[in-house]
């Protein structure tokens, strides 16, 4: 088999982090880089099956209180802080940075996200990606770090069938955390027939030469070799749709 060729600029997508929607409600300060709720933009409804992504922040002691979601998959990755989930599947859970709930509403489910701390913000992205199919049953699960990989610079966390550890989403998407050094590199081989969204969470690097700061996304439909090199510390999310 032949190595892919490397991707040139013009056959990627950005999405700047100032360009996002913004909602600040006091106790909550979200971007958004589709359009969700009161944000609307016709130019970024979605992309492939992911709908949302929110980059949260939530005041100490604030939090979203119970509602209820269907035929959605829905996962949080804390970046810092903690979240505190319950939800009517009996699940409650508090999570830490690096971290990732991941909730099939199905049917139907009903939950509440908090900061449980009474000092201490939250920062964390959720992530709205469709099911395959709808009606599915309401699931729950989570995907922690183990000491092996905490620190490794790429790590599947969500994927159809939960290879390698992974929680199991019930779309056809692989979905890799990106944690890299400065100066540190990472590539991803984009096969034939599937899409790339690269959403940088912190830090800051350059992806084919392209800068890309914290709140950024990039996004591809052309196969090929994709590499991502960070200019600071930097934490992003890789989603690979098939």
């Amino acid at each position: 088999m032949f190595p892919m060729q490397a991707v040139d600029q013009q056959h990627i997508t950005i999405r700047r982090s100032a360009e996002r929607g913004l909602a600040d409600h006091g106790w909550l300060r979200s971007r958004h880089t589709f359009s969700f709720a009161e944000y609307y933009d016709p130019a970024h409804m979605g992309f492939q099956s992911l709908r949302v992504i929110n980059d949260d922040r939530v005041a100490a002691g604030a939090g979203f209180p119970e509602h209820p979601h269907r035929d959605m998959e829905i996962f949080s990755y804390v970046l810092e802080g903690s979240l505190a989930h319950r939800d009517s599947l009996g699940n409650e859970r508090t999570l830490k940075p690096c971290q990732i709930q991941l909730m099939s509403a199905g049917t139907g489910v009903r939950h509440s996200e908090f900061n449980p701390s009474n000092t201490d913000a939250t920062h964390f992205l959720q992530v709205w990606i469709q099911p395959r199919t709808s009606g599915l049953s309401p699931t729950y699960t989570e995907w922690h770090p183990d000491d092996k990989i905490q620190n490794s610079p790429k790590v599947l966390v969500i994927s159809p069938d939960g290879r390698e550890g992974s929680a199991c989403i019930q779309q056809d998407v692989s979905i890799y955390r990106l944690r890299l050094k400065t100066g540190e590199s990472v590539s991803h081989e984009l096969i034939a027939d599937h899409a790339l969204w690269l959403q940088i969470a912190s830090g800051s690097g350059e992806f084919h030469a392209i800068p890309l700061g914290a709140g950024d996304g990039a996004s591809a439909t052309i196969p090929g070799a994709f590499t991502l090199t960070a200019s600071t510390p930097l934490e992003a999310l890789l989603f690979d749709f098939q």
